[in-house]
């Protein structure tokens, strides 16, 4: 796959990250989350991948027509779950795009919800695809079910061709440091002292990208099960919709295990390990709620 050098990233216009694959997302220095689209080409026919929100839409759309593509090429928009920042500009691909055979593809569950961008081309569901959506060249993108990491009908896209694993929300991070390619060094592969880099670094990534699975994902159950479902996937790069780009070997297994360990994800940051919950009323309230009807 094509590696982009980082000394000649030029966030204004579309980078390619991997073969046919491009990054055409909105680069804010005044915003922690930053946002990730993904343009696949292929040949005289494109998708595009989790496309932004509404704000974001110009500079994505800028970056889309930047590559030399004609919109009306654009086949089908994925959306890996259903959050406003993803799914925000649909209406506005609609109106670029302009075909009325556009596809909208994501997991049945997600539906009921893209339905309220006033979304007017017709819903594709991950079981009308059950051996992946294919260009017409054969290229072929397969669909991974991650459930409630972080909605139900989470899901990541693997594209079978250059081996780049989108996965939305999973791997993402929020912090106002940000570069498109992670780079970690072989020593972070064992150190946890994330205030005292050994290399001398003044800031590293991992306590950002550790913080947001901690806050975005329901549970560890949910994470490590997500996790469980990727570990199947032959993949070289992952492209989450939040963060950076994670490639090379050593990035790769070092964020992987810092995530199959982590712990205090979601609702068990409040809860902790509780099994049981006291859930009865007691008749004082039962009188007092009733007393106020």
């Amino acid at each position: 796959m094509t590696k982009p050098a980082k000394a000649h990233l030029n966030y204004a216009r579309p980078v390619q990250i991997a073969d046919g694959i491009f990054w055409v997302g909105f680069y804010d220095v005044q915003s922690g989350l930053h946002c990730n689209p993904y343009l696949i080409t292929d040949g005289n026919e494109a998708v595009v991948i989790d496309g932004g929100s509404r704000p974001d839409f110009p500079s994505v759309m800028m970056k889309i027509l930047s590559t030399g593509i004609d919109p009306a090429s654009i086949a089908a928009l994925i959306y890996q779950h259903y959050d406003p920042d993803l799914c925000g500009s649909i209406s506005n691909f609609e109106d670029i795009i302009d075909r009325a055979d556009l596809r909208i593809i994501s997991s049945k569950s997600n539906h009921m919800f893209i339905r309220h961008y006033a979304a007017s081309s017709e819903l594709y569901s991950l079981e009308d695809y059950p051996g992946g959506f294919r260009f017409s060249s054969g290229r072929k993108l397969r669909f991974i079910p991650t459930p409630y990491a972080h909605s139900e009908g989470s899901f990541a896209t693997f594209d079978e061709t250059t081996g780049v694993l989108f996965t939305s929300d999973l791997f993402g991070s929020y912090g106002l440091q940000w570069d498109l390619v992670l780079e970690l060094e072989p020593v972070c592969k064992d150190c946890h002292d994330y205030g005292n880099c050994p290399n001398g670094k003044p800031y590293c990534p991992l306590p950002d990208l550790l913080k947001f699975h901690q806050h975005i994902i329901p549970s560890t159950k949910a994470l490590r099960f997500a996790l469980e479902q990727l570990a199947q996937i032959p993949f070289c790069a992952i492209a989450p919709q939040h963060g950076s780009i994670i490639r090379g070997e050593h990035i790769i297994d070092t964020v992987w295990n810092r995530l199959a360990d982590l712990e205090s994800v979601g609702i068990e940051a409040i809860v902790g390990n509780r099994t049981q919950f006291n859930m009865k009323r007691t008749t004082a309230q039962a009188e007092t709620k009733n007393h106020e009807i």
